[in-house]
């Protein structure tokens, strides 16, 4: 979006890529349903990143809606899901919008170079390993858009970070975020819940609630209800309530610190549109029914559910309707661990941004620049991670075209 965007009267623009060709994350996120962004109101929309007040002035510059209407303009229609999300119009498949991006780029006169592999600075000029050659380059103004720590087959494996130390730039470690994770079940449970969805629910963790969605698994939990409240498990899992900043770990050496992890807990309201009363009162009067049978056919819980509350209660807890029925309304579920960082949708870490200025240039590099995810910044999925890092881009390159 930057390298679109710039003005190529001032500029003479090239981008140096690792992989043999552009967007390899941008691909592998269209696997899941390719969610661009989303439709909520801007004053809402900024509500969904940690930190708002970073995010928001960038939301601002380039909305949801100027993104869609950008979209547009290069041939890319959308509509809004039921979910809200956003999404290309049926037919075009995520190669396709990448494709569409390209176009722009060679319309705008971009010098694009694969293989290209940054391995730091050296007399004011960057290296590069092209083909085990080293290549320098001397250049006005850099811009990093580097990534996290996941996923790193596409590329964004974090390898970055010891460079930018050496600098003395400030890093925060890297953690997982939007992310499976773990529940030690009693494994008598595992058969009858794994792979199973939990719907209209509401989840709690900390200070943050959410109604939504989640799966089940073998490792624990995970799904679009649990992933936005990835601050305050993380918080809880790591027991403090902010990363600490003095440090500098890659992913391998998060994973060796496994052992830091405390439990968090997770609350679960499985029927958040019925009151205690409500359940109380319809177990109360079961009639001839079984509390199962109640549970199934007055309360509408699906087995899953049903055997979650079998797991946490004892015989004479099931069947007291008090009992029972707080448990429906508050399941408290104690999580105990990250998925491996490399499966995590997003990661949260990275450069600190108290070492970038409000235009994003790091302020112990003059005319070097730091955009997307390998900022210490943090959202959940549903559009939100590419609109920021979008938003991101377009704010830099409007920047640097009125210098």
């Amino acid at each position: 979006m930057l390298a679109c965007s710039l003005d190529t009267n001032k500029f003479n623009i090239s981008i140096y890529e690792k992989n043999a060709a552009l967007g390899r994350k941008f691909l592998v996120a269209g696997k899941g349903g390719f969610n661009l962004t989303h439709s909520e109101d801007l004053s809402q929309f900024a509500e969904r990143y940690n930190p708002k007040q970073f995010v928001q002035p960038f939301l601002e510059h380039f909305s949801n809606t100027d993104f869609r209407n950008w979209l547009k303009s290069i041939g890319v229609e959308t509509y809004v899901g039921t979910s809200k999300r956003v999404f290309p119009i049926k037919g075009i498949k995520p190669i396709e919008v990448l494709n569409q991006f390209e176009n722009e780029l060679r319309r705008n006169r971009v010098s694009v170079f694969c293989h290209h592999e940054w391995n730091g600075w050296k007399d004011g000029e960057l290296l590069f390993n092209v083909n085990n050659q080293v290549k320098t380059v001397r250049s006005d103004f850099v811009v990093f858009a580097l990534g996290g720590a996941s996923w790193k087959v596409t590329g964004s494996d974090g390898s970055w970070t010891n460079m930018f130390a050496e600098k003395g730039i400030r890093l925060n470690p890297f953690y997982p975020s939007n992310c499976a994770y773990q529940v030690k079940w009693d494994q008598k449970l595992v058969p009858l819940i794994s792979g199973q969805a939990l719907k209209n629910c509401e989840f709690a963790c900390g200070t943050l609630s959410l109604k939504g969605e989640a799966v089940l698994t073998n490792f624990g939990i995970e799904g679009s209800g649990i992933y936005p409240l990835s601050p305050e498990i993380r918080k809880q899992l790591l027991g403090h309530t902010e990363l600490d900043s003095a440090s500098i770990e890659t992913p391998t050496q998060i994973q060796a610190n496994v052992t830091r992890e405390k439990a968090a807990r997770l609350n679960i309201d499985f029927k958040p549109d019925l009151s205690l009363e409500e359940i109380k009162s319809r177990l109360e009067n079961k009639g001839k029914l079984s509390v199962k049978d109640v549970l199934e056919k007055k309360v509408n819980l699906s087995s899953s559910q049903i055997e979650l509350l079998k797991s946490a209660s004892s015989k004479e807890d099931y069947n007291n309707a008090e009992f029972l029925s707080r448990l429906i309304k508050v399941f408290p579920l104690e999580i105990v661990g990250f998925a491996p960082i490399d499966k995590a949708i997003s990661t949260v870490g990275g450069i600190a941004l108290n070492e970038i200025n409000e235009n994003l240039e790091l302020k112990k590099m003059p005319r070097h620049y730091c955009i997307g995810e390998m900022l210490d910044w943090d959202a959940p999925t549903g559009g939100y991670l590419l609109q920021a890092t979008i938003s991101m881009g377009r704010f830099l390159a409007d920047k640097l075209n009125k210098l």
